[in-house]
């Protein structure tokens, strides 16, 4: 099993290698696209600002090669949001694989970013499969993705959104599930298993 971090200056591609070590897997990281596309699994992690990972992407040509994969990929945090058609974060256009846009919380007496535990409803899917209404993830995040046809997993912090994303081969996940106990473990074995 060949899988794939892409590293492209704006995500946390060693806490998902070491995430992927406990799990007994070995990875990759890298922004080579022939190791990309003939890996197995693809892993698009992301913190930072939307902007300036779009920036890097398309420098490394990047922006082009992912939405055209054929193998799983899934998309962590930023990844997430990079992979909507839209973000309101420096107004950039996403790779535009998920029906959704990115917007900012707005709230006058809700801290903003949410960072810490946070419930995630899951619907059926080919990949998460629904084993219970209160499954707990660990995000960090200030913006956050709408609810769309993609949506396979709903969160709310100051209003409902799209904590799940999958269509077709593609799947992304608001929170980290790097840092998200065994439920996280659990949606890392399913995607590399699927």
């Amino acid at each position: 099993m060949n899988i794939a971090i892409i590293n492209y200056n704006a995500g946390n591609t060693k806490s998902v290698w070491y995430a992927l070590q406990r799990l007994g897997y070995t990875a990759t990281i890298t922004n080579d696209a022939s190791e990309i596309i003939n890996s197995d699994r693809v892993i698009l992690p992301g913190v930072g600002h939307a902007a300036y990972a779009m920036e890097e992407l398309k420098k490394y040509d990047l922006d082009k090669l992912i939405p055209m994969l054929s193998q799983p990929v899934l998309g962590i945090c930023l990844g997430l949001q990079l992979m909507c058609k839209h973000t309101a974060e420096g107004n950039v256009e996403g790779l535009g694989i998920f029906d959704s846009t990115v917007k900012k919380f707005e709230s006058s007496n809700t801290k903003i970013p949410q960072i810490g535990w946070n419930s995630v409803d899951l619907k059926t899917s080919l990949l998460f499969e629904k084993s219970s209404l209160n499954n707990y993830a660990y995000f960090v995040h200030s913006y956050y993705a709408t609810i769309c046809d993609d949506t396979i997993g709903l969160s709310n912090y100051i209003k409902p959104f799209s904590s799940l994303l999958q269509k077709n081969n593609f799947f992304a996940c608001q929170f980290h599930p790097e840092k998200s106990s065994a439920f996280g473990e659990t949606i890392l074995k399913n995607f590399i298993n699927t």
